[in-house]
């Protein structure tokens, strides 16, 4: 399978700059827009019932008007820091076994990042006001976003294409994206407080949020078509990572055989995709592939329940009741127990 060839990696302007580059349709929009203080840039603009920066608005008002989706297509879909680079390995793994044996040491998930092999359609395919030809990709294709269901391109919704989503325990996904976002920070801004954060987070403002919205829209949908939408929980990925992978491949139409299962197939995809074997290579300890942030800062902890060593027992209890207030009548719930040793 072949990857598209996209000129160079997006750099998201910080400060003033952020409208710098964008679209004069893309500036007007965000002018009428609600704004508030961003994480790493000075503003949030609220677009389409989310939360976004100017430059990703942009790429994804040409990502809604330019992409066709093939039924074959395979759209990966997740909150930021939720699991999206390990759902791209093993997508990747899957969806290749026949191509390139998961044992061969020339493996692309060897030598490339998550990231080029399965590009997003906000940070490299459309970003920069780039609009690629994908049609000249051969089938199956495979793309990842971080935008929510109701703001994916209309085709998208009217094709067979699946959508595979994972999303983790808020509590987790909250400290993980502080860690996240005060790395991106210039060196002239100081970290954000963890309490102003977690304020900001539990007000929905955060990019791509409010995540309960996020969440909702891709399990509802999973609920009335689960043809077309597999919903996934990190933690539970984390706990029996070999049915998941399983269910994964059944879903995108290709299954495990007995004899695949029979060699060790399904275990050599977990051990290849697993985080300690990505975070060691040294394709990940260097260089760039989203934005404009090192690659080894994709790859933290991987850890659930994490959030038990950062956040007091009110803030807990405040995202808990947010929590189940915006999810729970949904049927879609969290544990708020830890794991961590």
């Amino acid at each position: 399978m072949g990857s598209p060839q996209i000129t160079e990696n997006p750099t998201i302007a910080v400060d003033e700059d952020e409208e710098n580059g964008i679209s004069a349709e893309c500036k007007e929009l965000i002018h009428g827009c609600r704004k508030e203080k961003g994480w790493r840039t000075s503003f949030l603009y609220e677009f389409q019932g989310f939360w976004c920066q100017p430059k990703e608005i942009d790429a994804i008002l040409s990502f809604q008007k330019h992409y066709l989706a093939r039924d074959s297509d395979v759209i990966l879909a997740t909150i930021p820091k939720s699991g999206t680079t390990w759902i791209k390995s093993l997508t990747f793994a899957i969806m290749n076994r026949n191509n390139v044996p998961v044992s061969d040491g020339n493996h692309p998930l060897l030598a490339s990042n998550p990231h080029d092999l399965v590009p997003f359609f906000e940070y490299k395919l459309y970003a920069n006001n780039q609009n690629p030809n994908l049609s000249i990709l051969p089938k199956p294709r495979i793309f990842a976003t971080h935008i929510p269901f109701g703001s994916l391109s209309e085709s998208i919704k009217s094709s067979d294409c699946r959508i595979v989503y994972v999303c983790r325990n808020p509590l987790d996904t909250f400290i993980s994206s502080w860690h996240y976002i005060n790395q991106l920070r210039r060196e002239s801004r100081p970290p954000i407080p963890l309490e102003e954060a977690f304020d900001m987070y539990c007000k929905g403002v955060i990019g791509y949020g409010p995540f309960w919205e996020h969440m909702l829209g891709y399990w509802k949908e999973s609920q009335e078509r689960p043809n077309k939408v597999l919903f996934m929980k990190y933690e539970d990925m984390k706990e029996d990572a070999m049915s998941h992978v399983k269910m994964l491949a059944n879903f995108l139409g290709l299954p495990f055989s007995v004899e695949e299962e029979k060699q060790g197939l399904i275990e050599e995809i977990v051990k290849l995709c697993s985080f300690k074997k990505l975070k060691d290579l040294e394709v990940n300890q260097n260089g760039k592939s989203i934005k404009n942030f090192d690659n080894k800062h994709l790859f933290r902890k991987g850890e659930v329940g994490d959030w038990v060593n950062y956040l007091s027992p009110s803030m807990v209890h405040q995202l808990s009741k947010i929590m189940d207030e915006k999810l729970g009548d949904f049927g879609l719930k969290f544990k708020v127990c830890s794991t961590v040793s």
